[in-house]
């Protein structure tokens, strides 16, 4: 029985439950007057800021400008298209005849080299140990265009034998006489007009001495920055040499290439000079080597991992397609270090494959079991048992290829097995025979075996099974050599291209790729980065005194945290997207013995951004865009291609799917692409010509928001590239273009008498604050003659020239030109002062300017020009001095790029009138907020609507809330008893996708309302205030635990113990800190520093703890404080995005919009729209208890499981179309006649290379 003071208790909690229950009640009954005071502040707000939208943004003037002075032109998609395809083609074409060239060199320099002529002790450009000479170097010099042409060429920099420049000659001659012929006109001209308020780079007074650079010195050339290679300081005379760390440069062959390759330099410059959009040009050798031009220091930061030979520009063009079949003895004899050479051989073999390249793994015992399921990751787990089973192996492989090659499937070319053993049994010679013989002196399918082991018995039959099937065989003992050898396989598929040296290949152009950045850099780069967030995280533990909170929770902090702050857990790498041209080099040098040899490759890199600068991007318009896929279905431009997290490489950033970027608006599961997707892609991929129409979702804003529409799809293939081109254009708007009369074309105006064209008549239309979109190309010089500072110094220097009556368009877009201008033109008048406007009755403009907190107003066209103006008086002086404060023209200068300006004008269709209001995402109660307000300014003329401009302006978040406290908390003429002052309600502002806007909590600025309420969103979903559509994210990466522990043999070396020992010296040395730390956190509690204050006092409106610290038990300690180590791996995600419903204004009465709270606290809330705003006004009754167990959908990205992993249900159900453009030449009758099959390494012991790869095996 319970004792007297339990009842007590028990009767004083029954009537505090009981009189809470009646207070909510109660309250809830007590707000009749509620659904017509919030509708009063809603239409105050609506009023108030529409009014004050109107004065500052002046959007009646704008409207009249392009009203008066533009009109309406419908423009196809198929026009658009062809003017695009017509750039792109012509500039795939100038950059194939570039690589011909220097590949037609290349050959002819090899063959002229004699044997004497090669010295091991030759001095070179090596691009990592050059130095920069150039006088008085600063970071603003670029290279002097002068330079490059009086800076001469030195014959001894080639070879002191004057009998080869003698037989090179002629050849050299020749290639500059096939260069492309210079308009001397246009030269002649420019060299009479030089401007002077334009610095011409002069190479006599920059650099006086550039070119007498020492002959001997190699390691020194001068190098200027060049806005044409990323401003990075390059030297265009000459080219320099990587060499691989895993090669040997003064090995004899590496020397001889290096020797006969630096002819190629004349070429590299011929290039350079006629066609100045090149970028790097190079020569990558069989050896190891690459000539690259220009010049540079090649960085070795954070470590140097580049092999030219692992590039795709390099292996799909050193050989055709192919299907290889890897076999991996997984036996019992293959363990230690054994099992770890084979798992690196494979590694290094999947390696060396493309895009256009299919594989398989088998490993083989008593069984052959498929590893395609798992690839590289299976191989970390493979287990060793039995005996090797290879007969069985060698027959499951030949069936496979011989099942692709007579249906047409795979590469439909090539065909390799590739054995990875310690040894066999038997030669085999009777599987060949049945599988592989039947059609001498042709060999189907080429075998290349990889003998593991430093002690082994016998080679002969491994080597024989090699030589007899035209393949090669290498014998690998120590785990440095294997990727050197491995690379050895190329060069034998290319015999054949190589003996039908009159069939030239197509030229390859590679999948996107990151400039010279190694795929393995991304997992060096996580493991990086997590060791160092693993050392932050013990430091803030015990230099904060005090329990970590729950990992999940720290999680989320830090992922605040690092919104205000640069990620600290390592450097952030800069990557440049590219796409490569090449052709591969033959050794044509007659010999007694027959060879084919290949030299390596030839190419040259298009960088993206320059494909994207064709793309007319001012003609596709506002949310119209371009993008190219490749003959794999892989996207090769996209605006929504994100090839990296956090600053790191995602591992297949180079295999996005069309698929996975063009999302259909439908409510399937992910992966479950529609019929209608993949035939849109099929007919792409197969560069048909053609158009679609399709319903699809994008997301915007950091993948915040959504976008659903309708576009329109235009397609055709480039020809001669296994590239398509598509264009987008939304349904509604994407074809009506604004234009503007004749009367303001350029040449019109220069005709006409009535104009002033004295000095200034066209630049006196771009004055006050104004900017151009930086991406798009209105003039440029394509050579690198001037300097200048920002892109408007430079257009304003074309502007000068284009005032002249001698004037040509070559390096202008004039349709382009002829817009900017006209638009500059009409709105010439923005740069008026606003402020002396009388804003109200009551006050003046500035009083009026300082109430409403706007820092900015501003105006941007369709052609890429955006005026501002600033209102000084408004902005913190303190915040205007801090180092990451920047103006609105520094961060939002891409005009129809901008997200204020694309959501404007898809808003538009929504409600015309209404102004567009955001807030950065998930910002709480940080000081100077700014709120960004914008509205579209549609051009419309008889039913016709074109986008012509947006408006809008930024005020402090501050002024808007003052606003909106000052509104909500006043009754005003409807009598009442509570407003959004009274604890009893929580009032809120959110914009169209359920953001908080404004609240009565500071904190809860700039976050999803469903985090804060999410019962509330929830109803507001089933009222059909909000609609939810879920959205997929498929270039996701997702930080996988690696585990460590497998059932299958590691290699472990005494220096492993030694680790392991060190590792539970060190986890005990920090478990017994933490316990002491904890015993005197009993006695004091120190202050924490300024920086972990800041990071734990960052506005959450989740409760905090105030609980004291209390001491962690070991497996507690492991839980939060030691990070578990992963590995970045490709995932996808899924997410719910909201959309406010808009309805019209017959419809309200019956919507939600209407309805009154309730009394039982059902419905414990009050929604009203906030016209001429994408805003909704929302009250809710805190006194009715949140409901339990209601979870809205969060547009947070959730994994999506598919009880596999990504690349195996890709492989096993994404399988879609793909195309063979490649040339096919995979067989000659005089393979048969080459003798060399393979070599095998020498087996000594040296206790060095060991130690050094022991640590090497540690850090990895």
């Amino acid at each position: 029985m319970w004792n007297k003071p339990t009842k007590l208790f028990l009767l004083l909690v029954l009537f505090s439950l009981i009189y809470s229950g009646s207070g909510q009640e109660k309250v809830a009954k007590q707000h009749p007057e509620l659904p017509n005071l919030a509708r009063s502040w809603a239409q105050k707000l609506g009023g108030e800021l529409w009014h004050f939208g109107e004065l500052v943004t002046r959007r009646t003037r704008v409207n009249e400008s392009f009203k008066r002075h533009s009109v309406i032109k419908e423009e196809s998609g198929e026009t658009i298209l062809k003017a695009i395809h017509e750039k792109i083609y012509n500039m795939t074409k100038e950059k194939v005849e570039a690589v011909k060239r220097i590949m037609d060199i290349a050959e002819e320099a090899a063959k002229a080299q004699r044997e004497e002529e090669i010295d091991v002790n030759y001095q070179f450009v090596n691009a990592k140990n050059l130095t920069n000479s150039a006088p008085n170097y600063t970071l603003n010099d670029q290279e002097p265009q002068e330079v490059r042409q009086d800076f001469h060429y030195d014959d001894s920099f080639i070879t002191s034998d004057r009998r080869f420049e003698e037989r090179y000659q002629a050849m050299v001659q020749q290639d500059e006489l096939d260069g492309y012929q210079q308009d001397q006109d246009q030269q002649d001209e420019e060299e009479e007009e030089t401007d002077s308020d334009i610095e011409v780079t002069d190479g006599s007074e920059k650099d006086p001495q550039a070119s007498q650079v020492p002959q001997t010195d190699r390691s020194k050339l001068p190098l200027y920055r060049n806005r044409n290679f990323y401003n990075i300081p390059v030297n265009t005379n000459f080219s320099a040499v990587h060499v691989p760390s895993n090669v040997y440069e003064r090995s004899k062959e590496v020397i001889s290439g290096i020797i006969w390759s630096e002819l190629l330099d004349k070429t590299f410059k011929n290039n350079y000079k006629q066609d100045p959009t090149l970028s790097w040009q190079y020569f990558g050798s069989s050896t190891g080597f690459m000539r690259q031009f220009p010049a540079m220091i090649w960085s070795q930061e954070p470590i140097d991992l580049f092999d030219c030979r692992t590039r795709s520009w390099y292996i799909e063009a050193a050989s055709s397609p192919k299907d290889v079949v890897i076999l991996v003895d997984r036996s019992g004899s293959m363990t230690g270090m054994r099992r770890e050479i084979a798992r690196h051989v494979v590694h290094n073999i999947l390696d060396t494959l493309g895009n256009n390249d299919y594989v398989n793994i088998f490993t083989f015992s008593n069984t052959t079991d498929p590893l395609i399921e798992v690839l590289k990751e299976a191989m970390a787990d493979f287990k060793t048992e039995q005996i090797a089973n290879l007969s069985l192996a060698l027959v499951t492989a030949f069936q496979l290829l011989e099942n692709y090659r007579n249906e047409s499937k795979g590469a439909n070319c090539n065909q390799a097995i590739m054995l990875v053993t310690d040894g066999v049994q038997d030669n085999y010679m009777e599987i060949f025979r049945d599988y592989n013989w039947d059609n001498l002196p042709f060999i189907n399918v080429r075998v290349f075996t990889y003998l593991i082991g430093r002690e082994v018995s016998d080679v002969r039959d491994v080597k024989w099974m090699a030589c007899a099937n035209r393949g090669y065989y290498v014998h690998l003992s120590t785990y440095a050599e294997v990727r050197e050898e491995v690379l050895q396989y190329i060069p034998v598929m290319a015999r054949p291209m190589v003996l039908n040296a009159n069939q030239k290949p197509n030229p390859t152009w590679s999948p996107v790729y990151a400039d010279v950045t190694d795929p393995k850099l991304t997992n060096w780069l996580w493991v990086n980065r997590e060791r160092n967030k693993q050392r932050e995280r013990l430091l803030a533990y015990f230099g904060r005194k005090k329990t970590l909170l729950p990992s999940d929770e720290q999680d989320k902090k830090f992922v605040h945290q690092q919104k205000h702050k640069q990620d600290n857990f390592g450097e952030l790498q800069t990557y440049r997207l590219m796409t490569s041209v090449s052709l591969p080099v033959y050794d044509r040098k007659p010999r007694a013995e027959r060879v084919a040899n290949l030299l390596g490759v030839a190419g040259t890199d298009i960088p993206i951004e320059y494909i994207e600068s064709l793309m007319l991007p001012y003609r596709l318009g506002v949310n119209g865009y371009a993008f190219i896929v490749t003959n794999n279905g892989y996207i090769l431009t996209h605006p929504d291609l994100r090839p990296v997290y956090q600053g790191i490489l995602k591992p297949a950033y180079n295999r996005v799917d069309m698929t996975e970027v063009e999302v259909m608006n439908d409510d399937s599961d992910p992966r479950s692409f529609s019929d209608q997707i993949l035939e849109f892609r099929r007919r792409v991929v197969m560069q048909e010509k053609g158009d679609i129409t399709l319903q699809v979702k994008s997301h915007i804003d950091e993948m915040r928001r959504l976008v659903t529409t309708t576009r329109h799809y235009f397609y055709m293939g480039v020809n001669n590239t296994p590239f398509s081109l598509v264009i987008a254009l939304p349904a509604k708007y994407g074809f009506n273009k604004v234009e503007h009369p004749v009367e303001n074309d350029i040449h019109r105006m220069r005709s006409n008498d009535k104009i002033d064209k004295s000095e200034g008549w066209l630049t006196q239309f771009f004055t006050g604050n104004w900017t151009l979109h930086p991406d798009w190309h209105y003039c440029r010089y394509l050579d690198n003659r001037y300097e200048f500072e920002t892109p408007e110094e430079e257009f304003l220097h074309f502007l000068r020239k284009i005032e002249g009556t001698k004037w040509k368009w070559v390096e202008c877009d004039r349709g382009l030109i002829v817009k900017v201008v006209a638009d500059a033109k009409i709105t010439s008048w923005f740069s008026e002062n606003i402020t002396n406007s009388n804003s109200s009755k009551e006050e003046n403009g500035d009083k009026f300017i300082r109430r409403f907190g706007i820092t900015v107003a501003f105006l941007a066209t369709h052609s890429g020009l955006t005026r501002w103006q600033d209102f000084p008086q408004n902005v913190d002086a303190i915040a205007r001095e801090e180092p990451s404060f920047r103006h609105f023209h520094m961060l939002h200068n891409k005009a129809i790029d901008e997200i204020w300006y694309r959501r404007a004008v898809e808003y538009h269709y929504v409600d015309p009138t209404a102004y567009i209001y955001s807030v950065p995402f998930d910002i709480g109660a940080e000081n100077n907020t700014l709120l960004t307000v914008s509205h579209a300014i549609f051009r419309e003329d008889g039913g016709k609507k074109a986008p012509a401009a947006v408006i809008g302006y930024q005020s402090y978040h501050s002024a808007l809330y003052a606003l909106f406290r000052n509104i909500t908390t006043s009754c005003g003429d409807i009598p009442c008893k509570r407003t959004c002052d009274s604890d009893e309600l929580d009032c809120f502002l959110l914009d169209d996708n359920g953001y908080i806007i404004v609240s009565d909590d500071l904190t809860h600025t700039g976050f999803f309302f469903g985090k804060v309420r999410p019962d509330i969103m929830s109803f507001l979903v089933d009222e059909g205030i909000y609609k939810v559509t879920r959205m997929y994210d498929y270039q996701g990466l997702c930080p996988e635990e690696h585990e460590s522990n497998n059932p299958a043999s590691t290699f472990s070396t005494p220096l492993d113990q030694i680790s392991r020992l060190i590792h539970w010296a060190t986890a005990t040395f920090f478990y017994l800190l933490h316990t002491i730390s904890a015993e005197l956190e009993t006695i004091s509690y120190p202050e924490e520093d300024h920086e972990m204050h800041s990071y734990d006092s960052e506005h959450d409106f989740e409760s905090e703890t105030t609980e004291q610290p209390s001491r962690l038990t070991e497996k507690e300690f492991d839980q939060r404080v030691l990070l578990k180590k992963t590995k970045p791996e490709p995932c996808d995600y899924e997410m719910w995005f909201y959309t406010l419903v808009h309805y019209p204004e017959k419809s309200i009465p019956s919507s939600g919009y209407n309805k009154a709270m309730t009394d039982d606290c059902t419905r414990p809330f009050i929604v009203q729209r906030v016209f001429n705003s994408n805003m909704i006004l929302l009250v809710v009754n805190s006194v009715c208890w949140e409901k339990e167990n209601t979870m809205a959908k969060m547009p947070d990205p959730v994994l999506v499981d598919y009880n596999m992993s990504l690349a195996c249900y890709r492989a096993l159900f994404n399988n879609f179309t793909r195309r063979h453009y490649m040339s096919c030449i995979n067989r000659n009758v005089n393979e048969s006649e080459i003798k060399l099959c393979g070599d095998a390494s020498v087996a000594s012991f040296s206790l060095l290379p060991l130690i050094l790869l022991t640590i090497v095996h540690l850090i990895i």
